[in-house]
């Protein structure tokens, strides 16, 4: 892998992760285009790993807030905003666990078609859209319930499928359950830590069980690349979107499924 492999996948890992454009939408169009070879697995756990620094450093205080209210729950049985809201959050993180054990190898064989991407970039951007004019926006994140962290959970699921969006689908479903945009966010990212600590597990597993070479240089500038993306675009998503709203990351991902289509044919 040259530098500008290694930088190029790197950003795009970092800034597509928590945006609600599809990071599998951007990292097909490389290879299609460009022809480079696959990153390889390492690479990719790198990057992963990347990803979750940057959202533990960035949420960092407010898990330290609600860890120690949970463990204050557990052995004092005192229940407070933040436990409750923690307890969702874990609650809503259940569903993608069986859901990735059982139907990760399915859709890695069925569901990388450049079509399927490209319908899947165009239609979850609209339901976006929709969400986005259609909720009601007046609840915040620590009304969460538990009935609604499984909802938005068990959209996380649909993520699975490239094209789709972790972060956009999760914030799909929190718009359409009448959180304001923030808290639709701030929501989306907490609920991506088990996610994609769940991930980068699973595919440090493989690593590590597998023949390969490792090239340490190349997955610590991957790693660290996307760790510094990742965090910056993070920040600069919360501050805006609540005045920003979601219409131009739909329409940017109604032009990328245009491209992947354009692509196809």
């Amino acid at each position: 892998m040259d530098y500008l492999q290694l930088i190029s996948l790197a950003l795009i890992q970092g800034l597509t992760e928590f945006l609600p454009i599809s990071s599998s939408a951007h990292l097909i169009l490389p290879f299609q285009v460009l022809g480079w070879p696959d990153q390889g697995l390492a690479f990719d756990t790198a990057v992963h790993l990347g990803s979750l620094l940057a959202v533990l450093w960035y949420f960092r205080v407010d898990l330290y807030r609600l860890i120690t209210a949970t463990l204050a729950f557990t052995f004092s049985g005192k229940s407070t905003n933040d436990s409750r809201f923690a307890i969702n959050l874990l609650i809503g993180s259940l569903p993608i666990i069986p859901a990735g054990l059982l139907l990760e190898s399915m859709v890695e064989s069925n569901f990388r078609a450049i079509g399927v991407i490209a319908f899947t970039t165009i239609s979850f951007g609209l339901l976006l859209w929709l969400a986005d004019v259609k909720g009601q926006r007046v609840r915040t994140e620590s009304e969460l319930t538990w009935r609604q962290a499984l909802l938005i959970g068990g959209a996380q699921c649909f993520a699975l499928i490239p094209g789709t969006s972790r972060s956009g689908v999760t914030m799909t479903a929190a718009l359409f359950c009448g959180f304001d945009r923030e808290s639709a966010s701030r929501i989306s990212f907490l609920l991506a830590i088990p996610a994609i600590a769940g991930a980068a597990t699973l595919k440090t597993y493989d690593l590590v069980t597998s023949a390969a070479s490792v090239d340490w240089t190349t997955l610590g500038l991957g790693c660290g690349l996307a760790a510094i993306s990742a965090y910056l675009c993070i920040r600069l998503f919360l501050n805006v979107i609540s005045n920003m709203g979601f219409l131009p990351f739909v329409i940017y991902r109604l032009l990328l499924g245009a491209v992947l289509i354009a692509l196809l044919v």
